[in-house]
């Protein structure tokens, strides 16, 4: 009987620890306090299966020649469930902090807006394509924003007739950025930067002008490391899907960090992209500390 139970124990023990470890890696760098309830209690079962399988291991093979084998397997099992733990979650913190400030700082998306320019008035829908990343959002995001845009680019708002000129999120957990290329700018040169690099990114005075309000004060705290994400790196974190598809979509996000005198990276290139019939544009922007 033996011969058979003892295996079994074993691929529990295994399949425990296995599973717990996948469960810390998957809420990497959230803090203990943040989980739900259903996550302690998937925490608390699989120890408990740990726990009863070990305890059971040791005690059938408690009189065997290779009793130390198996204490010896249990003990690496059990750093390896520390080391997920320990490694895996913030666990200094305070359990009042909000979860949304427990994200990572250095992979934020701040204020995000969304601009739509159809050649005629027009019913259009928009959808992000990762919306649990949302922090939040106005309107409210809900299943999507529909909206009857106008060629101007004011907006109404179909769920609750809300007059508008663009939409409005936040998001958490956005990816690693690529910084083997950018801008390192001089905090007097900052505006005049953003003027000649916007306008090449395809944006108009309006989009400019609030963008730069937005950001400026931000980047004059000191010198400043800045590179425009791509396309291929924007589309990853946060897909936007329009309907009915515009002909031109401009998505110009911002990353940047604070960096000493003397500091320097390789150029970043960047193109035009069309700006013609209707048109739809983001701005966006990333703080890396």
């Amino acid at each position: 009987m033996k011969k058979i139970v003892l295996p079994i124990l074993y691929v529990i023990a295994s399949l425990s620890a296995i599973s717990f470890a996948f469960f810390c890696h998957i809420h990497s760098a959230e803090c203990i306090y943040s989980l739900n309830l259903t996550d302690v209690l998937l925490m608390c079962f699989l120890i408990l299966c740990f726990i009863a399988s070990a305890f059971f291991i040791i005690k059938l093979t408690w009189r065997k020649p290779r009793r130390l084998i198996h204490k010896i397997v249990i003990c690496i099992m059990i750093l390896a469930i520390l080391e997920a733990f320990i490694s895996n979650f913030e666990i200094i913190a305070q359990p009042t902090t909000p979860i949304i400030n427990k994200q990572i700082d250095d992979f934020v998306a701040e204020k995000p807006i969304i601009y739509l320019y159809p050649k005629v008035e027009t019913e259009v829908s928009v959808k992000l394509g990762n919306p649990e990343n949302i922090t939040c959002s106005y309107p409210e995001y809900g299943d999507g924003w529909d909206v009857l845009a106008e060629p101007n680019g004011d907006l109404i708002d179909n769920k609750d007739g809300l007059k508008l000129y663009s939409l409005y999120w936040e998001g958490k957990d956005f990816p690693n950025i690529n910084e083997d290329c950018g801008f390192v700018v001089d905090k007097q040169d900052l505006a005049q930067f953003l003027e000649e690099k916007l306008t090449i990114l395809g944006l108009n005075y309006k989009e400019r002008e609030e963008f730069i309000v937005y950001w400026l004060p931000k980047l004059q705290e000191n010198e400043t490391n800045i590179k425009f994400l791509t396309s291929d790196e924007i589309n990853a974190y946060m897909p936007l899907d329009i309907e009915p598809k515009p002909d031109s979509v401009i998505r110009v996000y911002m990353a940047y960090k604070g960096v000493d005198e003397g500091f320097s990276v390789r150029e970043e290139e960047l193109e035009s992209p069309l700006r013609d019939g209707f048109v739809a544009v983001e701005w966006g922007g990333v703080e890396l500390k």
